[in-house]
């Protein structure tokens, strides 16, 4: 269908768009001097298998409480988030909680030969990230400075989040926050159409290779 025909059906049933609010808080401290690794992943988002490439990233939701902050791994073989954190700050817990997330979900092995992705926010770059990843058997890559494109998917899910469920949303309370944000998270693994995918939802899509490769 063309972006024509949906504007004036838009138009016609009286359907607005939303959009992306111009604020935006930083969540990307890069100015540091802790260990930056390579951009192992390259923007090749395209992973043959699960527990090969994991992608991370920070997000904020404004309450009336003051912000809460998101932390998310996601699997880019099937766009599946497999681990997730949510806290009032951004200290290194809440991205190496999210980690331990996936990691216990997952099951991957220290032998996968998997990769994290991510920023080169302090948080990622911290001795105890890293040495977490180490411990693991998880070699780290991160993105280029100041280049949100090298970490697209993270980026798209964080825009779907704020565009569909969050925008235009008044939250009381860090706690209401937190549920809304949570049932999203697990309505988008199980229900939202990715085109990358052949319009299937990650859990689908995962379900439908593992029972291909059987």
């Amino acid at each position: 269908m063309g972006k024509q025909r949906v504007q004036r059906l838009m138009q016609q049933h009286g359907i607005r768009a939303r959009g992306k609010r111009r604020f935006r808080v930083t969540t990307t401290d890069s100015r540091h001097s802790l260990p930056i690794a390579p951009n192992l992943l390259n923007r090749n988002f395209t992973v043959a298998k699960p527990n090969q490439v994991w992608a991370g990233d920070i997000t904020y939701i404004q309450t009336d409480e003051g912000w809460l902050f998101l932390a998310v791994v996601i699997d880019l073989f099937s766009r599946r988030v497999v681990g997730w954190s949510m806290g009032e700050d951004m200290r290194r817990e809440l991205v190496m909680d999210a980690l331990e997330m996936a990691w216990y979900s997952r099951s991957p092995g220290k032998r996968a030969g998997l990769i994290f992705h991510s920023d080169r926010g302090s948080q990622y770059a911290s001795y105890e990230f890293r040495r977490l990843l180490e411990s693991c058997g998880i070699t780290q890559s991160m993105s280029r400075k100041g280049n949100c494109w090298d970490n697209a998917c993270s980026e798209t899910l964080f825009g779907s989040l704020k565009v569909e469920r969050l925008h235009g949303k008044r939250f009381r309370s860090i706690r209401e926050a937190k549920d809304e944000a949570l049932d999203w998270l697990l309505w988008y693994n199980q229900k939202w159409l990715h085109s990358t995918l052949d319009y299937l939802s990650p859990a689908q899509y995962e379900q439908d290779q593992t029972r291909a490769a059987a």
